[in-house]
């Protein structure tokens, strides 16, 4: 049986609703899914439940968009057996959600400005539960003719970060994410147990000694954009820091950059008993501080 612990639905960034992802759960034998998606813990205790019903184990999960200020780079940030809805996590990523919509629709201003005739309601209607993603608005370019993906020479003409002395693309618009240390932070506080995304992905890795003093218990080693290399860095950190070694597809259906299964990258089950037991130990160890501090 095997296990996804990194993937998205049509709430956040992902094509697929979740009943779609249970479909394609069924057919793949995935006995454990982490739903993850981007800042937002909607709707995962009703998934939670679904799974019960169909012998699925649904781990409420969450992926922070946070960045590592010293450094300049992005930092995602996991959370695994979170407590929906909770407070530390709401009042930290809804502002990203709502700055991440308004971002979107700027991009959408550009591109009318530049002459592609497309709306704001014609991206609107692809938006997922929490807004719309840049994916969303190459879906209303695709319908208009523009391109025949979602990925591709358009998308990077027009969304295009600058680096390497290139031009930003013309619809790209800076975000401003939260601090890495920050979500490490607020998923604890939300019972949840913070794992570090991808690091190979964003070269974030030196920040691992903060966000281990922050609270940080794992870090994902098997990932589609990891190598060889990347795997063996994340090991390496793992053992250092004691942190548990996960791993997961990212899985965004159709949207994602690259075709990749469902549970492809499972790291098995012996990796969610890891989770479920650290998450045990945290829960003691802030109960012996608390008694402490009394």
């Amino acid at each position: 049986m095997k296990v996804e612990l990194h993937c998205h639905t049509n709430i956040s960034d992902g094509s697929s609703s979740f009943e779609e992802l249970l479909e394609t759960a069924k057919r793949e034998s995935i006995g454990h899914i982490a739903i993850t998606n981007h800042d937002t813990t909607m709707r995962l205790q009703e998934m939670v439940e679904r799974g019960k019903e169909i012998g699925i184990e649904i781990i409420p999960g969450i992926e922070v968009s946070g960045y590592d200020f010293a450094r300049g780079r992005r930092v995602h940030i996991l959370g695994y057996f979170v407590e929906p809805g909770h407070k530390a996590l709401e009042e930290l990523c809804n502002p990203l959600i709502h700055k991440r919509n308004a971002a979107s629709e700027k991009m959408v201003e550009r591109l009318i400005h530049e002459g592609y005739r497309i709306t704001w309601d014609q991206v609107s209607k692809f938006r997922g539960g929490t807004g719309v993603y840049k994916q969303h608005i190459m879906l209303a370019l695709r319908e208009s003719g523009y391109t025949d993906s979602i990925y591709g020479d358009l998308y990077k003409k027009i969304f295009s970060r600058g680096q390497n002395g290139e031009e930003p693309g013309i619809a790209f618009i800076p975000m401003e994410y939260v601090d890495a240390i920050l979500a490490v932070k607020a998923i604890r506080a939300a019972g949840g147990v913070p794992v570090l995304a991808h690091p190979g992905q964003y070269g974030s890795f030196e920040i691992i000694p903060d966000l281990v003093e922050a609270g940080l218990e794992g870090i994902e080693v098997l990932h589609p954009h990891h190598g060889h290399e990347e795997e063996e860095r994340a090991i390496s950190y793992a053992d250092q820091y004691n942190l548990i070694k996960t791993g997961g597809s990212d899985f965004h259906g159709d949207y994602g950059e690259n075709p990749i299964r469902l549970g492809s990258m499972s790291p098995g089950k012996e990796c969610v008993d890891a989770l479920k037991l650290r998450k045990k130990s945290m829960s003691i160890n802030d109960v012996v501080l608390k008694n402490i501090d009394l």
